[in-house]
């Protein structure tokens, strides 16, 4: 376990194995997150978190909507395709 100080500036220095193991580079976000009697801290995500819903229209899909039925069969034939035995036998 490594410990740390806190600097007058409010500043904490990260050991730098730890930098390294986690390539965390100069300039790093970070979401700090009150926990008990300490904090976590994690590194901020490079991108905006998006719901399934957000990305279906660059699907490419363009033609009129599926019921889960009709996606559920077209998947089984295109499974068959591919194994057209039943995928039982190994490969």
């Amino acid at each position: 376990m490594d410990t740390t100080r806190l600097s007058s500036k409010g500043q904490i220095v990260i050991p730098k194995h730890i930098r390294q193991a986690r390539h965390w580079e100069p300039g790093t976000e970070f979401v700090i997150e009150e926990k008990g009697p300490g904090i976590l801290l994690m590194p901020r995500k490079p991108f905006r978190t998006t719901r399934l819903e957000d990305g279906l229209g660059c699907a490419g899909y363009h033609g009129p909507p599926k019921t889960v039925e009709e996606m559920e069969e077209g998947i089984a034939a295109e499974l068959r395709k591919v194994w057209p035995r039943g995928g039982s036998e190994e490969r």
